[in-house]
């Protein structure tokens, strides 16, 4: 398969970024999009073309959320529940031009070319995303009755991976998923209720001191988010808005 890349191209924050265009050939369909950006990057060194292409990984397993790239319009590109290292040339037709760009949020600033500063969902958690309930030795499963609906709401809230597809998509690039992920997560077990109202309080105002920008529910958040978390998870991050104001437990 070949392929004409346009790629964001961007020395830093203060730089004026731009695209450039790249033709590659000989991609396997079965090769990953990063896999593809390697072969790009040793062709662009081997050729003495330009400097390599500037983009973030980690695990490629889709659990680490570093490798969130903007392609052809869509956060993790056009296959639906994957990170960008989870999707494969496959998705593409043979010929086809692609448009490859960073996440773009003034949260988000761009450290070069495709990589960006994702460090304010990290103060976000560490704003509030903690449990201080002493557990001592591994507690026996039984100890601790919980209703398994609130077992599995947690569950799926702590699948999210913190890679900002939320952000990228949203018109405003909001975080409220991101941090309706994390309030669920903890609010709705025992052990992180104690701080249940403290939590939303210092991690909504954390979002908002950074930059994030309000949610008014077009829900592009959820349709792009790889780990597929439910909106629901901001309905309940605005419930437990509404009851540390008024000092009640909204973990329904």
């Amino acid at each position: 398969m070949k392929f004409k890349l346009h790629i964001w191209r961007q020395e830093n924050a203060r730089a004026k970024g731009h695209f450039e265009t790249y033709d590659i050939d000989n991609i396997s369909a079965d090769c990953s999009f990063l896999e593809m950006l390697d072969q790009l990057n040793e062709k662009l060194i081997n050729d003495h073309i330009a400097h390599p292409v500037c983009f973030d990984n980690d695990c490629r397993e889709g659990i680490c959320g570093m490798c969130g790239l903007y392609i052809n319009g869509r956060p993790h590109g056009n296959d639906d529940g994957v990170t960008t290292c989870q999707l494969h040339m496959r998705h593409f037709k043979d010929g086809d031009e692609i448009w490859v760009e960073p996440w773009r949020a003034k949260a988000f600033p761009i450290i070069k070319d495709l990589v960006v500063d994702r460090t304010a969902f990290d103060k976000i958690i560490q704003a509030g995303g903690y449990i201080s309930a002493t557990t001592g030795g591994v507690p026996d499963a039984n100890n601790i009755l919980i209703p398994k609906h609130k077992a599995d709401q947690s569950m799926d809230a702590a699948a999210c991976i913190g890679c900002g597809a939320c952000v990228a998509a949203c018109k405003n690039a909001s975080a409220m998923l991101f941090v309706g992920a994390k309030v669920s997560h903890l609010a709705l077990l025992p052990q992180g209720r104690p701080e249940a109202q403290d939590r939303v309080r210092k991690m909504v105002c954390k979002m908002d001191e950074l930059g994030f920008g309000s949610c008014t529910n077009t829900y592009a958040c959820e349709a792009e988010c790889p780990k597929q978390i439910k909106r629901q998870n901001i309905a309940r991050l605005n419930r437990n808005w509404i009851g540390q104001m008024f000092g009640r437990d909204r973990n329904e």
